[in-house]
């Protein structure tokens, strides 16, 4: 009677499920897929050993591998429900007792967990094995199957050391290069990238600031002197720092009243031409800085998203109805069956009123959630949105399709996320294999490669959210956390980057439509401060261009209203777009070994870095008629510009015969 339950409580467990065999001689058959490993405890000891850490094992646990075809092979145990149980694995060939080494893996994923990939070749017999070097305890491991050369989505760790636990990838310093950027209640520790990929570190003491940034992170430049200012959110209350006129310093400005600080955003609220700040409010309505121009902001509080008992937590800036204006989205958590449980949707009006929308285009959803993922996940040049669950009280993870007239509707089921059960506060969305779709990044480790088509492909990597950058300008999202940098690894595929700068609308061009059109078709991005929860990541516009050659024309639509284009850019590379009414000209990225100029756009002085900081340079500024308005020799690396007039300028750097010539803009 006992052997018959235990048969059918076996026949009752699903295949991924059932206990693998002791020994080589009994591996169980396994194909792509996840499995689950109840504990290690096998009798036979996985040998030779392919992983570091050496021998002591005394049990393993045993799988077959084969494939018909040609695979790249991913294996890993860096899961959401192996819970951070420090495996360790290997792959052999050949016959048992006689095995050869593979691959293996101790510590590849995050935390002990382990993670590998090698070429598999069809029809040979692998044996993937995990012994108890370090513990015995259970986990799950997952297989996954690229075609031969597809590599993977992949990091590689850098450390660095930062401080506090909010982190950003910023270009502080206007010289187009993403910064690390950390925090505490005294410093700013800014790592300066350098054109080599090198970082030169530098602590801004501060002073003491009593609301830190250790709920929310933002950065953009608030009273446009070229140099980016930064806006902290913590449980009591809203600081900002800024940056002095050569971003050698900052200082604090506290608000004295009581903000329960979540997601903080930059975006010109009421479409002046200067950015104001918005920062979510927990437990009472939100409120916002608005900016007189000079950098003075005044607290506000009602009118985007009144709420009496807050539950506000996810705010982003997006414009769902492609009228150039940006919209504010909120991610809300609070409860089941509360009102502030729903999410609610801030249509722009362009004067700096927003009206509430969200029930009626079918956003309204009261599922529990700390943040969302706006992309045009299917090119089909309208922002959709993967709001993600944050617990599963209220329902689950939602992938919502724009559909063109101002609604959405629900995709969840068959995109990978209906059958996905792992939460996350964090939820953001970059292309981080430059295919040319937007793909998703949260719940743990793991990126969601976008297929075009509202399906996702889980692809585990080695970390989890962080602000994202292009931290050694290589063209690849990289990752930033408070231990150091995770450099993607990068693949064949065609990029570019774009650097906006607003003249009419506000320095960084935050809030402006950014369109790239090529054979894949056309992409879209809103220039955002502020997305996902916690971090800064840039305010770079990145694209993947998959393995397109060519960009036919790149569009951006201001917050002014003015419409900027270019015909077939540059690719591979960094470029600036400046808000003009008729120009279409674009000024690349200069390369290492030739002049820098930053920060631009600029209200004082105006860096100018040389190949040869030793050799004389001779200097003129033009305005746009063609007129000389300043002109000096200099041997420094600063120019004053600070006697002219707001505008555009083409500075003309002169060195033994040789003219070169650059654009600039001055507040």
């Amino acid at each position: 009677m006992k052997k018959s339950l235990l048969i059918l409580a076996l026949l009752s467990l699903p295949a991924a499920a059932v206990m693998a065999q002791d020994s080589c001689a009994e591996a169980m058959p396994v194909t792509e897929g996840l499995y689950t490993v109840p504990e290690v405890n096998g009798s036979e000891v996985p040998l030779p050993v392919c992983a570091s850490g050496g021998g002591g094992s005394t049990a393993g646990m045993w799988y077959l591998y084969t494939t018909p075809e040609d695979k790249t092979v991913t294996i890993t145990t860096d899961l959401p429900g192996t819970g951070g149980v420090d495996t360790r694995m290997h792959v052999h060939t050949g016959l048992c007792g006689e095995l050869e080494c593979v691959a293996g893996d101790d510590d590849g994923g995050s935390g002990l967990t382990s993670l590998l990939t090698f070429d598999a070749e069809a029809d040979v017999v692998y044996y993937i094995s995990f012994d108890n070097r370090w513990t015995s305890a259970g986990f799950d491991f997952q297989i996954i199957e690229n075609d031969p050369g597809q590599t993977p989505m992949g990091f590689t760790f850098v450390p660095m050391g930062t401080i506090g636990s909010s982190v950003g990838a910023v270009d502080m310093n206007g010289d187009f290069l993403d910064d690390v950027v950390s925090t505490s209640s005294s410093q700013i520790r800014i790592s300066y990238q350098q054109p080599d990929g090198t970082f030169e570190t530098v602590d801004h003491e501060t002073g003491p600031v009593q609301f830190t940034a250790s709920w929310s992170l933002t950065a953009g430049d608030i009273d446009g002197n070229g140099y980016t200012d930064l806006m902290y959110g913590n449980g009591q209350g809203v600081a900002f720092l800024f940056a002095n006129e050569d971003g050698t310093g900052y200082t604090p400005t506290e608000f004295p009243q009581y903000v329960f600080s979540q997601r903080g955003n930059m975006v010109d609220i009421n479409n002046d031409g200067h950015l104001d700040a918005f920062m979510c409010h927990d437990v009472a309505p939100n409120v916002f800085y608005i900016n007189d121009g000079e950098g003075n902001l005044t607290f506000n509080q009602g009118g985007m998203g009144d709420t009496p008992n807050g539950g506000n937590y996810g705010s982003i800036f997006v414009d769902y109805d492609n009228d150039c204006l940006p919209d504010l989205f909120i991610a809300k958590c609070k409860g089941a069956g509360s009102a502030a449980s729903v999410n609610q949707m801030h249509r722009n009006n362009g004067d700096g009123t927003f009206t509430e929308v969200a029930e009626e285009i079918g956003l309204a959803d009261g599922i529990q959630t700390w943040s969302s993922a706006w992309a045009d996940f299917n090119n089909d040049g309208y922002l959709d949105v993967f709001v993600g669950a944050s617990s599963f009280t209220a329902g689950g993870h939602k992938l919502m399709m724009n559909n063109g007239d101002g609604t959405f509707t629900d995709v969840t089921e068959g995109s990978g996320f209906d059958t996905f059960n792992s939460t996350s506060i964090e939820w953001m969305t970059h292309d981080f294999n430059n295919d040319g779709y937007a793909d998703i990044m949260g719940a743990g480790n793991w990126v969601w490669l976008n297929n075009g088509d509202f399906t996702f492909t889980q692809a585990p990597v080695n970390v989890s959210n962080g602000a994202v950058g292009d931290m050694n300008n290589d063209g690849f999202l990289d990752i930033v956390r408070s231990n150091g940098i995770y450099y993607n690894d990068g693949n064949s595929n065609n990029w570019i980057k774009i650097i906006t700068v607003g003249t009419v609308s506000n320095s960084g061009g935050i809030g402006a439509r950014v369109e790239v059109k090529s054979a894949l078709g056309t992409q879209i991005r809103d220039v955002r401060a502020g997305d996902g929860f916690k971090f800064a990541s840039s305010l770079t516009t990145h694209f993947g261009i998959g393995q397109d050659t060519e960009i036919e024309k790149i569009t951006i639509c201001w917050p002014s209203g003015i419409t900027t284009e270019v015909d077939f850019p540059d690719i591979n590379t960094t470029i600036t777009m400046i808000e003009e009414d008729i120009s279409t000209e674009v000024e690349e990225m200069v390369e290492q070994d030739a002049f820098r100029i930053f920060p631009n756009p600029t209200n004082n002085f105006l860096n100018i870095v040389s190949p040869n900081p030793d050799e004389n340079l001779f200097l003129r500024v033009f305005d746009l008629s063609g007129k000389v308005v300043l002109h000096k020799g200099m041997t420094g690396q600063m120019l004053d510009v600070s006697p002219l007039i707001s505008g555009m300028y083409i500075l003309q750097i002169e060195r033994n015969n040789e003219v070169i010539n650059h654009r600039f803009v001055k507040y």
